[in-house]
């Protein structure tokens, strides 16, 4: 049969990928932080870490969960956490220890989150201390007997973090408050990971490594069991369309999608971890006024959004003042960009939207 479609597909790009490169989703990170230890990987609030540095602390946070909670290989972790600097510590450590992660929203109702936490069996959960209130209406009626609680100071070291604590939770007052018996701190699990030897289990792209839950709009959300190799198949199909646009260690990302989202999560977490990205991690996008803040502070060569996403931004005066000499990829899913938006969207930052 002769693959018409092909002849559509644009100059360089390869009708087929080569999956057997990874053996799984750690491999992929593991390569990176070998090729790209000294580059920045994430970066949140004006904190950043290197891929040497994430890669440490992943590794880290196996070994607590191997060794100190002892959870047994494909035991479910679930991560309730916006994007900060925690998540992609906890989702690479989950991973690592041959663990199974399960994306949970932390804007869910508690009927939401009781329902994904029963469904999927998770007997360990991540979760920013600003969500946990939630989590303790409905933790004795789930399978949960760990609690991790993260904190958005607590990788900012101890006075800034301890200043940005303060603020978050007595100033704003953004942490509900919450009496959840026998928590552990991020800090706490990956210094006692630390204090501990990691034994490396053996991947494969057939193992589990997400429950994905749908976002449940013909009824409750359904968990989509994703092996290892369907998200190493998924990274490399899509970062084949553009991978003439960039260039490996070079690369500022704007993270403004949820990770928690699998589109997120595909393109802005492993086809820029895989370049050697710096990615920037945009904890509350709805906040526009501070994210177009961030965006002033950088020079970003990919954007990454969705098209409500693209129309509140487009319409902001403060948007058009910032700097897009750099920009030369906007990437949108999840739905159909209108066409209004997308014309603005040029218009504006001289890229189109693709």
């Amino acid at each position: 049969m002769e693959k018409l479609w092909l002849k559509s597909y644009e100059q360089g790009v390869n009708p087929e990928i080569d999956i057997s490169q990874y053996s799984s989703i750690s491999d992929v990170f593991r390569q990176s932080v070998e090729k790209f230890s000294d580059k920045p990987a994430f970066q949140n609030m004006g904190k950043t870490l290197t891929y040497a540095e994430v890669g440490k602390l992943a590794t880290d946070f196996a070994s607590y969960l191997q060794n100190v909670l002892k959870l047994p290989r494909g035991e479910r972790v679930a991560i309730m956490m916006p994007n900060v600097l925690q998540y992609p510590i906890a989702l690479f450590g989950i991973l690592q220890a041959g663990l199974v992660a399960v994306n949970t929203n932390p804007l869910y109702t508690p009927r939401e989150l009781e329902h994904q936490l029963k469904d999927s069996g998770a007997t360990t959960i991540v979760v920013l201390e600003n969500f946990a209130n939630t989590l303790e209406l409905v933790l004795p009626r789930t399978q949960i007997k760990h609690v991790i609680v993260a904190s958005v100071g607590e990788m900012f070291g101890m006075i800034k973090g301890a200043l940005m604590n303060f603020v978050i939770r007595k100033v704003k007052k953004m942490v509900p408050e919450y009496r959840i018996p026998n928590t552990v701190t991020f800090q706490t699990a990956l210094k006692q990971g630390a204090a501990n030897t990691f034994k490396p289990v053996e991947l494969t792209r057939d193992d589990t490594a997400l429950l994905q839950y749908t976002g449940g709009t013909t009824g409750v959300a359904k968990g989509a069991v994703l092996s290892h190799g369907n998200i190493c198949a998924n990274m490399l199909q899509a970062k084949e369309w553009i991978k003439n646009s960039l260039h490996e260690g070079k690369e500022t990302v704007i993270a403004a999608l949820p990770l928690y989202h699998i589109f997120a999560l595909t393109v802005n977490l492993m086809i820029f971890a895989n370049t050697g990205s710096k990615i920037i991690l945009i904890t509350n996008p709805r906040d526009m006024k501070g994210f177009i803040g961030e965006l002033k502070k950088e020079l970003i060569s990919v954007f990454i959004g969705v098209n409500t996403l693209f129309n509140a931004m487009v319409n902001r005066p403060d948007f058009a003042e910032v700097d897009f000499s750099r920009l030369k990829l906007t990437l949108g899913g999840g739905m159909a960009t209108q066409k209004a938006v997308a014309e603005k969207w040029k218009k504006i930052t001289g890229t189109p939207i693709v």
